[in-house]
């Protein structure tokens, strides 16, 4: 090989390598590029992930709880009071007749709504005050006055008042006919 093939080819490889010299630091210039771009592209997308998972673990009732941030938690309330129903005897009476007309007689099965199961005891206790008021009501009744749905209201309401005055303080709220039989 001749000195001027040497020095030509050698230049050729000077170019060669300045070229392929070039090429190594533009790859190494675009990697600091792109270096740079997905940096920004994550510190970009880092708070807004974490803002966005915040606001996911805020809205679903996690983090208030986390913070003490929540209501505070409920004291064990006190139960409702159940209502309790209380069977009275069946009361048989004879109705209020003008002389002359043949009796009649009412048979009624009654059922008083408590409040307040707890009173069932205190019910109990003033049962015969109970059936001296509702026997007592019922004997002056006529048999015009429980015709009807009208009668039978009246007649709820007259009881449930009288049930109301014997068993207080307990709460009668209703008084239920199981049985009515005039007869």
């Amino acid at each position: 090989m001749s000195a001027a093939a040497h020095v030509a080819a050698g230049s050729a490889n000077g170019v060669g390598r300045m070229a392929s010299g070039a090429t190594a630091e533009a790859a190494d210039g675009g990697d600091a590029a792109g270096g740079a771009g997905k940096r920004k592209l994550i510190l970009l997308a880092a708070p807004l992930v974490l803002l966005a998972a915040g606001a996911g673990a805020w809205f679903s009732g996690l983090l208030p709880g986390l913070l003490g941030l929540g209501a505070p938690p409920e004291e064990a309330a006190p139960a409702a009071p159940k209502r309790a129903v209380f069977a009275m005897p069946d009361i048989i009476v004879n109705l209020s007749v003008p002389p002359g007309r043949r009796p009649s007689y009412l048979k009624v099965a009654i059922r008083l709504e408590i409040a307040d199961e707890r009173d069932l005891p205190h019910v109990q206790a003033n049962l015969p005050r109970l059936q001296d008021l509702f026997t007592t009501y019922l004997r002056e009744l006529r048999p015009e006055e429980l015709r009807g749905s009208a009668g039978t209201h009246r007649l709820r309401e007259e009881l449930m008042a009288r049930a109301t005055l014997a068993v207080a303080p307990a709460q009668v709220t209703d008084v239920l006919f199981v049985e009515m039989l005039v007869q």
